[in-house]
């Protein structure tokens, strides 16, 4: 028997592993180790298209929109390398309930998991879990009763990360709806209005149409005068105009509403690992297009480029015209990517059973009809559960600073 067969027979793991430390993020300290842990991670299955965020040099870029956040590092072994970071915030929404004595809508203290990353080299050794723990144990101590997380629903790894080792449970599952924003204009119906909101008149519409849904923001004003927000817009029958006085704060009979969202000063995204057939293919649909712009076939935009996107949020409509008047307000939320010429697609994210879902134009081959967020009360003593209690409701806000 040679020596190397004895040596590997007698082997023993060390009884005590080296300890994993998670403590908070310190930028002048772990910002270039944080980012090659995020370019490491980047790294999909050979052949398979992988999308990569770019977060334009600010690790905290997505966390910074909200007041109360935080990012924590795991480090490993003596070197006290870096393996794995998780951001998340804290944020007050409702519940999809009403107080019985004021018919005041419920708010709840809830924490999100804004991304969790671990070195694939160092995985399936308990990092995630223990980052987890230590961000729930944050969240708690800044009076948050619940932790909610989303991820897609073939993500099979995060899935029983949360679910199997950390006691969430399935919550709920919106769909994703994403339209390519390509070279031509899409003409407005003249017998359609489309009036830009102030940020103080969208907030209390928002307040009176969202007041019964699912994770609606309290600090509704801040998230609308934030950089990133584009603005608010509502659609109306032109006929209707003159006769609609915000002042009173009766709605239109027929009316479609939605904001803004512009990611590209947070994060950018490319999609690499595509195939050269496929990179010819959606090329050839470019040329084609432009060659022939008064065919209007919508192109494929450059997706293995840096780019950004506006994402729509806040749809909600109403009145026998509201359909068309949302397809009307997507197609003017079309026009001001188009404009932009470095916005490349729109995204929504709706309920899956929320009546707007029907109303917003997209591609099949690009959406997705389920996402899965996932969620855990953090404190138990408590004998409120919100996920127990009731069922899904139809509508739900999704907050663009969570992206």
């Amino acid at each position: 028997m040679s020596s190397k067969k004895i040596v590997a027979e007698n082997y023993k793991p060390p009884e005590n592993p080296p300890a994993v430390v998670v403590r908070e993020y310190e930028e002048a300290r772990d910002k270039v180790a944080v980012e090659d842990l995020e370019r490491q991670c980047e790294v999909g299955q050979p052949g398979h298209p992988t999308l990569v965020t770019d977060l334009m040099g600010d690790p905290v870029a997505r966390v910074r929109n909200f007041d109360s956040h935080v990012m924590m590092v795991a480090e490993y072994g003596n070197g006290r390398e870096i393996v794995g970071v998780i951001r998340g915030c804290i944020k007050t929404v409702s519940i999809g309930k009403r107080c019985p004595r004021t018919q005041l809508p419920i708010y709840k203290k809830l924490a999100y998991i804004l991304g969790l990353r671990v070195s694939s080299s160092h995985r399936r050794l308990g990092i995630a879990t223990k980052l987890v723990q230590e961000f729930e144990s944050w969240s708690q101590k800044n009076g948050a009763e619940y932790a909610y997380m989303a991820t897609e629903c073939n993500n099979k790894p995060s899935l029983n990360l949360f679910t199997e080792k950390c006691n969430y449970v399935k919550f709920r599952n919106p769909t994703v709806l994403v339209q390519p924003v390509h070279l031509h204009h899409n003409p407005i119906p003249s017998d359609i209005a489309i009036i830009h909101l102030s940020s103080e008149l969208a907030a209390t519409i928002y307040r009176r149409i969202f007041f019964s849904s699912e994770f609606f923001p309290e600090d509704i004003d801040i998230l609308l005068n934030k950089n990133h927000s584009l603005g608010t817009f509502i659609a109306l029958p032109r006929k209707t105009v003159s006769k609609w006085r915000p002042e009173t704060g009766i709605l239109p009979d027929s009316f479609a509403i939605l904001s803004v969202w512009n990611t590209k000063e947070v994060f950018r995204l490319q999609v690499k690992g595509v195939s050269v057939l496929t990179k010819v293919a959606c090329l050839g649909t470019r040329v084609f297009d432009a060659m022939f712009p008064w065919l209007k076939i919508p192109s494929i935009p450059n997706f293995c480029k840096n780019f950004g996107f506006y994402f729509l949020y806040g749809l909600h409509m109403e009145g026998k015209n509201g359909p068309l008047l949302m397809k009307t307000l997507c197609k003017f939320a079309y026009n001001m990517g188009r404009e932009d010429r470095d916005c490349r697609v729109l995204v929504a994210e709706v309920g899956q059973m929320d009546p707007v879902r029907k109303a917003i134009p997209h591609w099949k081959k690009f959406s997705w009809d389920e996402d899965v967020w996932c969620i855990k009360k953090l404190e138990e003593k408590n004998s409120d559960h919100w996920y127990k209690s009731q069922e899904p409701s139809p509508v739900m806000f999704v907050d663009p600073r969570e992206l």
